[in-house]
């Protein structure tokens, strides 16, 4: 009898805590075009306009292609976000920094930008 009652309580120990849990807020923040304009803006962070031009870029690189129609451009928005994160993956070569690779920016940035880039 005495075993049941600890499996009893344990088992309610348990399915208070996980139902605990359930009320814990996520921490995920949605993906935010502004957030990653300004990011994609930051010279220590995306620096995009070093090297790409786009509307509203204020003294546009000519290095990297123009980031002008990029939905029609990318169907596929997790081809931008890998892009984003290690362009090394597509091409070996490329001149553009592998920004989730090395750290350079976060999972979380990488996202921000993603969207934004998805709006020109």
């Amino acid at each position: 009898m005495r075993k049941a009652a600890k499996l009893i309580a344990a088992a309610s120990t348990v399915a208070m805590l996980l139902g605990s849990m359930a009320m814990v807020p996520s921490t995920a923040v949605a993906a935010d075009a502004d957030t990653g304009k300004k990011l994609a803006e930051n010279r220590k962070k995306g620096n995009c306009f070093a090297c790409h031009s786009y509307e509203g870029a204020h003294l546009p690189g000519n290095i990297g292609p123009p980031l002008v129609a990029m939905k029609s451009r990318f169907p596929d928005k997790d081809r931008v976000r890998e892009q984003i994160a290690n362009p090394t993956k597509f091409n070996p070569n490329s001149m553009m920094p592998p920004f989730g690779k090395h750290n350079i920016l976060t999972e979380e940035e990488i996202d921000h930008i993603t969207e934004w880039v998805y709006t020109l």
